[in-house]
């Protein structure tokens, strides 16, 4: 396969920020992943993955390994189990792009995450979720190379030890895997799950019939949602959410209560609540609409960092921090960030 020298990384990420790539390989399927990784143990180079490359700032530095770009695209109904259909998705496959193609054929446990940018094989790595919903409840298996050995091994949902926005693929025993492809454990006749605030809102505020709401529907609703609150990629270099929502001890949440009488939380567990951090960011800290230069906070959602032309990853971090030091002041809360620096 043909490894690339000094690539700029600035076009293979969302946020439109980073240096060069020492090597980079396109990888279109196991042989060439299992090429690249030999050439990065031969040469004992580090290996950063990428597949959108949405919830990542690379610095102004660049990455001096081998950067694998995931382009494995096959997609296959692999049969059913207890009643649901599984069907398996390559790690370059577009995340929304495979959601759409769930919801035609119609088949539940997706259509929550409609929207989400990036590819199939980041989607188990932080346990993507939104709108009430995460994709560890739908997903079967997890197929993975081993690149310190060469081995490929396939994980199952327990093995991929899953909690909020997070999983085993983050640990430093799970980083040495290079997830190849995934098995979603789909269903035919599912609930749809529209209680989540911002879903059920959306339904009444639009006078939506229950008889009105359908698979299709559900996803129709969450893109909206999200083309409201998100900026355009096409418009604005951007992570996402750049922070997770903080989830705190209930008596933390209830002194918090005497000060912030209007903090909204959500059960999180026993004795534990989660608290928005947009929420917190706008309402107590201000930062919503925020700018410096040419980085900045998005108008519309105080979890969105922005790149508006030529932000440097030294510039986001700053703002990052800034952010994080103005939560902890007001409440105590140290932010944890959702996007990976490289």
């Amino acid at each position: 396969m043909d490894i690339q020298e000094n690539i700029s990384l600035k076009e293979y990420t969302t946020f439109r920020i980073g240096g060069r790539a020492r090597f980079f390989a396109h990888v279109r399927n196991t042989a060439d992943l299992e090429n690249a990784t030999a050439f990065a143990r031969q040469k004992k180079l580090p290996i950063l993955v990428l597949g959108g490359g949405s919830n990542i700032l690379v610095a102004d530095e660049g990455f001096a390994g081998l950067v694998l770009r995931m382009e494995i695209m096959d997609v296959v109904i692999n049969g059913n189990k207890d009643g649901k259909t599984i069907v398996s998705a390559g790690a370059g496959v577009e995340w929304d792009g495979f959601v759409a193609g769930t919801v035609r054929h119609g088949l539940h446990g997706l259509e929550n995450l409609s929207l989400i940018p990036g590819t199939v094989g980041a989607a188990p790595v932080q346990n993507i979720g939104a709108y009430g919903a995460e994709v560890k409840n739908a997903i079967e298996w997890v197929e993975a190379l081993d690149y310190e050995t060469g081995v490929v091994r396939r994980f199952s949902n327990r093995e991929c030890n899953f909690a909020y926005r997070t999983s085993f693929f983050k640990t430093p025993a799970g980083k040495k895997y290079v997830i190849i492809r995934v098995g979603f454990a789909l269903a035919k006749h599912g609930e749809l799950a529209t209680s989540y605030r911002d879903i059920a809102d959306y339904i009444k505020i639009n006078n939506i019939a229950q008889a009105e709401i359908t698979l299709q529907k559900v996803r129709d609703i969450v893109i909206d949602i999200r083309t409201k609150k998100l900026p355009n990629l096409a418009e604005y270099g951007t992570a996402g959410s750049f922070f997770k929502n903080p989830i705190i001890a209930k008596s933390e949440y209830e002194k918090l209560l005497n000060e912030y009488p209007m903090m909204p939380h959500y059960p999180a567990g026993e004795d534990k609540v989660k608290i928005p951090a947009a929420w917190v960011l706008d309402n107590l800290c201000g930062f919503k609409g925020y700018r410096e230069g040419d980085v900045g906070v998005y108008k519309n959602q105080a979890l969105v960092l922005v790149n508006f032309g030529n932000a440097a990853s030294s510039e986001i971090k700053n703002l990052a921090q800034k952010m994080i030091d103005a939560v902890q002041e007001k409440t105590n809360i140290i932010l944890e960030r959702e996007v990976e620096y490289v």
